[in-house]
C-alpha cells in the first residue's frame, strides 16, 4: 500500500474528532435547525462529500496537504450552523470559534500540532471565499459548492441562494 491509500485509510484524528462530544453536540444542534427543510442540509453527509471531494481535488491538483488535515476541515466547515440559526452570527465566524474548542479537547494521541490546528482554524474562517489563497481553504470552498446538487433541487425556488452561487452543473 503506498502511502497515501495508507494515510486516506487510517485517520484517528478525523475519528476523534466525529466522537467529540461538543462535535455531536453541535451537529445534533443543526439537526434541529434544519429539521423541516427541504434543501441544503448541513449533516454528515454533506461533510464526507465535501472532504471526499476536496480529496480527490487535492490528489488531482499534486498538493501536499495531508489526508487527515482535509478532512478534519471538512468535518469541521460548518460546525457553527446553529450559531448562525440561534444568533445570526457567521457561520464560518462561529465555527472557527467552535473548532478551537474542539481541537484542543482532543486526547493526546488525537492532537493536531499547533500549525496543523491553526491551518484548519484558518480554513474553517475563509471556507466561504472563493478568492481564499491558502489551498485548503480553496479546495474546502470550492468542495462546498460542488457538493450541492442545486441544477437538480426540488426546492431550488424556495433557495435563497442566487443563481451565480448555485452549482447548476453535474461535475466534480
Amino acid at each position: 500500500m503506498d502511502r497515501l491509500a495508507a494515510e486516506a485509510e487510517m485517520m484517528p484524528r478525523v475519528d476523534a474528532i466525529w466522537r467529540a462530544p461538543l462535535f455531536q453536540h453541535e451537529l445534533a444542534r443543526i439537526a434541529v435547525f434544519e429539521r423541516g427543510r427541504r434543501f441544503c442540509h448541513h449533516d454528515l453527509a454533506h461533510l464526507l462529500d465535501v472532504a471526499r471531494l476536496s480529496w480527490i481535488r487535492i490528489l488531482e491538483e499534486g498538493v501536499s496537504i495531508p489526508c487527515d488535515l482535509v478532512y478534519a476541515v471538512a468535518l469541521l466547515h460548518d460546525i457553527g450552523r446553529a450559531e448562525q440559526y440561534e444568533t445570526g452570527e457567521p457561520h464560518d465566524v462561529a465555527g472557527e470559534r467552535i473548532a478551537t474548542e474542539i481541537l484542543a479537547a482532543l486526547p493526546g494521541q488525537a492532537c493536531f500540532n499547533e500549525d496543523e490546528q491553526r491551518r484548519i482554524r484558518s480554513a474553517v474562517r475563509a471556507h466561504r471565499s472563493h478568492a481564499v489563497q491558502d489551498p485548503l481553504a480553496r479546495v474546502i470552498a470550492w468542495a462546498d459548492k460542488a457538493s450541492r446538487p442545486c441544477f437538480a433541487c426540488p426546492a431550488a425556488s424556495d433557495c435563497n441562494w442566487s443563481l451565480e452561487k448555485r452549482n447548476l452543473n453535474v461535475r466534480i
